[in-house]
C-alpha cells in the first residue's frame, strides 16, 4: 500500500504531459522516481467522489460549431431524450485469467461447433480469440436452452451481436446509448493545485488536463502561490444511463499571481484544441520545460562557479534535476542536427527550429533519435542521465536564437498561429456562453473570497 500511495503522489506532482506521451512512459517515470527515493512532497492520496459538494451540474446546452459556422447538434445533454427499452434478460460471463472462449461457451452448454461458426462470421468475429481477461460476453438462450444470442463490447460505443436466425448466424454492430452532461467546479490554492482540486471534487485525471492546458503560461510547480483559483466547465460521460468516465474540459479560468488565463475548447480545422477569448492558441511553438521535474538545480547565468571545472564559467542553460531514465521531450517542432556523444556533453541531441532556434539537450543516459530526424513537439527524445561532465542525472537544457544563448525561463516563445476570418468569427460566437458562464464562477469566487477576509 506505501508503494502504491507513493506512486499515486508522484504521478499528482507531475506538472504537465506534454501531447504524445503515452501513459505507459509515464508510469515508467513514476515508477523511476519510486526506485531513486525521490520525495516531491505528501499529498492525502484519497481519490475525490464522482460528484464533490463542490462540483455542480450544470443544466445547459452549449453547442458546438465548426468552421462554417453551422450550429452541431450537441452532444452536452443533461439527459437523454430517448426512451429505454426495458432491461433484456443477459447471462453475462467476465472472462477470468487462462479461461478461453471455448471454455466459456462449453460453461453455458454451446458446443464447439457453434463457437467455430461464430469465429469463421467475419473479421470481427474471428478478433474474438483475442479475448482478455476482464472482457464481458452476454449470453442469451431460448426456450429449450439453445444459443439465441450473444453480445461483445467492441469498444466503449459499440456491441457486436451474433444472433441465431431461421437463415443461420448474423452478425451486426449496434451503438450503446452514449451522452454527456456538463458540470461546473472552482477552486482555490492553499497549498497545492491537487488538493484544491480534490476539494473541488475533481480527479487527479482532471487537475492534470486542467494544469495541461495552462502548462505553456503557467509553470505549475515554481509559479503556483496561495490564492491562486480556478472555474472549469466540463464533461461527464455516461453510457446506458451509467456514469462511464470524465469527458473533456469545455472552458477552464485559472488566476495566477493576479493574472488571469482563460481557455475554451473549440473545434476547427486542427481538431479540437484550446484558445483563449481572442482566439490566440494556448499552445506555444516550446514547451516551457522539456521534461517533467523535480526541482531546478542550476539556473542560466552566465557567471556560474562551476561546480567540477573548479572555476567560473557561462551556465548557458538551466539543470533539471531528475531521476535517472526521466523522459525528455522535443520541446517544439524540428529536425535534429546532432545526435551523438561526447566528454562533456555526454550523450545529447541538437534539434533546429523554424525562426534560427535551437534547443540543446545533454547529458542524456541515452538516445532516441537520429540526426536528420523529424520530431514534434512533446516526442520523447532521450532519457536523463549523468553521462559527460556531470555530477548527478540531471538534463542541462539550452535556448538558442540566432547563435546568442537566451534564458529558458524567461525567453518570450513564439505562439502558434491564431484563429482568423470565419473560424475565428465562429469562435467567439462558440465561447460566448462559456465565458458568460467562467464570469459568473469567478464573480462568486470573488465574493465568497471578499466575504471570508
Amino acid at each position: 500500500m506505501k508503494i502504491r500511495a507513493t506512486l499515486f503522489r508522484l504521478i499528482r506532482q507531475i506538472p504537465r504531459i506534454p501531447p504524445g506521451i503515452n501513459q505507459t512512459r509515464l508510469a515508467i517515470f513514476a515508477i523511476t522516481l519510486i526506485v531513486f527515493g525521490v520525495a516531491l512532497g505528501g499529498l492525502d492520496i484519497n481519490s475525490s467522489k464522482q460528484d464533490a459538494a463542490y462540483t455542480n451540474f450544470v443544466d445547459l446546452e452549449l453547442p458546438y460549431r465548426d468552421g462554417t459556422g453551422q450550429a452541431i447538434e450537441s452532444r452536452l445533454q443533461a439527459t437523454t431524450n430517448e426512451t429505454l427499452s426495458p432491461a433484456e434478460e443477459w447471462q453475462l460471463v467476465e472472462v477470468k485469467d487462462g479461461e478461453s472462449l471455448d471454455t466459456i461457451f462449453r460453461a453455458q452448454g454451446f458446443g464447439a461447433g457453434l463457437l467455430h461458426n461464430i469465429l469463421a462470421l467475419n473479421a470481427e468475429t474471428r478478433n474474438l480469440k483475442k479475448i482478455r481477461p476482464g472482457d464481458i460476453f452476454g449470453f442469451q438462450s431460448d426456450v429449450d436452452g439453445d444459443f439465441s444470442r450473444m453480445r461483445y463490447s467492441l469498444d466503449e460505443s459499440n456491441f457486436l451481436y451474433i444472433d441465431q436466425t431461421e437463415d443461420g448466424l448474423n452478425v451486426s454492430t449496434r451503438p450503446r446509448q452514449i451522452s454527456s452532461k456538463i458540470f461546473e467546479a472552482k477552486g482555490s490554492i492553499d497549498s497545492s493545485l491537487f488538493l484544491a482540486g480534490k476539494a473541488a471534487g475533481l480527479s487527479d485525471a482532471m487537475v492534470m488536463k486542467l494544469a495541461n492546458i495552462f502548462g505553456w503560461d503557467i509553470d505549475f510547480v515554481l509559479d503556483i502561490r496561495a490564492g491562486d483559483h480556478f472555474n472549469l466547465i466540463f464533461e461527464k460521460i455516461y453510457r446506458d444511463g451509467e456514469y462511464l468516465r470524465e469527458g473533456e474540459i469545455l472552458a477552464a479560468t485559472f488566476v495566477n499571481q493576479g493574472d488571469k488565463f482563460q481557455a475554451i475548447r473549440y473545434e476547427a480545422d486542427n481538431g479540437s484544441q484550446y484558445y483563449g477569448p481572442d482566439g490566440r492558441h494556448m499552445r506555444k511553438a516550446f514547451l516551457r520545460a522539456p521534461l517533467n521535474f523535480s526541482y531546478i538545480s542550476s539556473s542560466f547565468n552566465p557567471r556560474r562557479f562551476h561546480p567540477i571545472l573548479k572555476r567560473v564559467t557561462a551556465h548557458n542553460g538551466i539543470d533539471y534535476r531528475a531521476p535517472t531514465g526521466t523522459p525528455v521531450y522535443a520541446a517544439g517542432d524540428g529536425r535534429v542536427i546532432t545526435s551523438a556523444y561526447s566528454q562533456y556533453n555526454g550523450h545529447h541531441v541538437f534539434i533546429q527550429h523554424a525562426n534560427s532556434i535551437v534547443t540543446k539537450y545533454l547529458h542524456f543516459t541515452n538516445r532516441t533519435v537520429k540526426k536528420g530526424q523529424k520530431v514534434s513537439q512533446g516526442e520523447v527524445i532521450g532519457y536523463v542521465g549523468s553521462t559527460g561532465l556531470a555530477e548527478a542525472p540531471h538534463l542541462h537544457y539550452e535556448f538558442v536564437i540566432n547563435g546568442a544563448h537566451r534564458n529558458p525561463r524567461t525567453v518570450s516563445l513564439p505562439p502558434v498561429q491564431p484563429l482568423e476570418g470565419n473560424f475565428l468569427k465562429t469562435f467567439k460566437l462558440h465561447a460566448a456562453p462559456y465565458l458568460s458562464q467562467l464570469n459568473r464562477l469567478e464573480s462568486a469566487s470573488m465574493y465568497a473570497i471578499t466575504r471570508t477576509k
